[in-house]
């Protein structure tokens, strides 16, 4: 049997002095339970199963009459991050986000219930306009809630945290997402927004405030 070659997939990582790199996420945040997904998208793979692109290729297909619900956060307390864990060859990325929303009135306090133990995945949109994904169909995403009444001059707020293992850090994704207020999609490709511009001014196409 003929060996195979093991081609290197290594690239140069070039920057262009003066290139914006805008930090921080948008002010809308998708999530669905993994019950309602009946289609995947997926990662680029070569002969040997490694990742070669980070953006996924399809779009995520829903049951009958599901849709993506969302969550409106602050955007100056929410944030995402990514590292590694494991050892070679299992090495994987740990991606972590933290999303404070606003609100601890009832329906803000009822998130703990619907969202401590489930399975779900959430797609944000970072400030270029780009969606990514945290949650996958390998591992099981981790979801905690948290609520701070607040005190003097401390805001209130509800904390939703978030730890998923992924093969990379929050994959692209430059499908739609089916909401409860119609399609959404990367607004760098055309689509709504979800919220938020870089300088944290008034988006394109404001999100009502529902905190």
């Amino acid at each position: 049997m003929a060996k195979r070659e093991c081609p290197s997939l290594q690239k140069s990582l070039d920057w262009c002095e003066g290139t914006p790199q805008y930090p921080g996420i948008r002010r809308r945040v998708y999530y669905c339970n993994k019950n309602l997904i009946t289609g995947w998208p997926t990662l680029q793979r070569d002969d040997f199963g490694r990742v070669t692109d980070a953006t996924y290729q399809g779009e995520f297909t829903l049951a009958a009459d599901a849709t993506w619900q969302y969550i409106d956060i602050n955007i100056d307390k929410s944030t995402v991050t990514s590292e590694p864990q494991g050892e070679v060859p299992s090495q994987t990325q740990l991606n972590k986000a933290t999303f404070v929303h606003n609100g601890i009135d009832a329906e803000a306090t009822a998130a703990a219930g619907y969202l401590n133990n489930s399975d779900n995945v959430y797609v944000y949109e970072d400030m270029e306009g780009n969606f990514r994904v945290l949650g996958n169909d390998k591992w099981r995403t981790k979801t905690t809630v948290n609520q701070d009444q607040g005190q003097g001059t401390n805001p209130a707020s509800t904390t939703i945290t978030i730890e998923v293992t992924d093969e990379i850090a929050a994959p692209f994704y430059a499908g739609v997402l089916e909401t409860e207020d119609g399609e959404v999609s990367p607004s760098n490709s055309g689509g709504t927004p979800s919220g938020g511009t870089p300088s944290g001014g008034t988006p394109a196409n404001p999100v009502p405030d529902k905190d």
